[in-house]
């Protein structure tokens, strides 16, 4: 016996969301591999911060050195966010677009 219109549909339905969440648990994988490597990348650069300024010896040297380190946190700060955004646009599109894809054939078989 064959399934009706309506137990298809949600069938296909079901699946779509299976396939979502599956996509979104992947990318809040990813997205949060990527926060422990920046938290990691964050903790390394403080320390070499830390150790540079220690060896400091002159106040000139000091303020080169702080204004050096300054420009880099801020680079990198731009950089990492940069990196985030994409990653997090790129996790939620892949997470919404079997919705979005069951969407359009929805639409289309209404306009039928």
């Amino acid at each position: 016996m064959t399934d009706s219109p309506v137990v298809n549909q949600v069938k296909s339905n079901t699946d779509v969301l299976t396939r979502s969440g599956n996509a979104a648990i992947s990318g809040f994988q990813e997205l949060a591999k990527a926060y422990q490597e920046l938290a990691t990348r964050n903790a390394e650069r403080l320390t070499a911060s830390l150790q540079a300024l220690a060896a400091v010896r002159t106040p000139s040297e000091f303020a080169e050195l702080q204004r050096k380190l300054i420009t880099e946190g801020v680079d990198a700060a731009v950089s990492d966010s940069s990196n985030i955004a994409r990653l997090t646009a790129a996790v939620f599109a892949a997470a919404f677009e079997p919705v979005q894809k069951q969407v359009e054939v929805l639409q289309g078989s209404f306009k039928k």
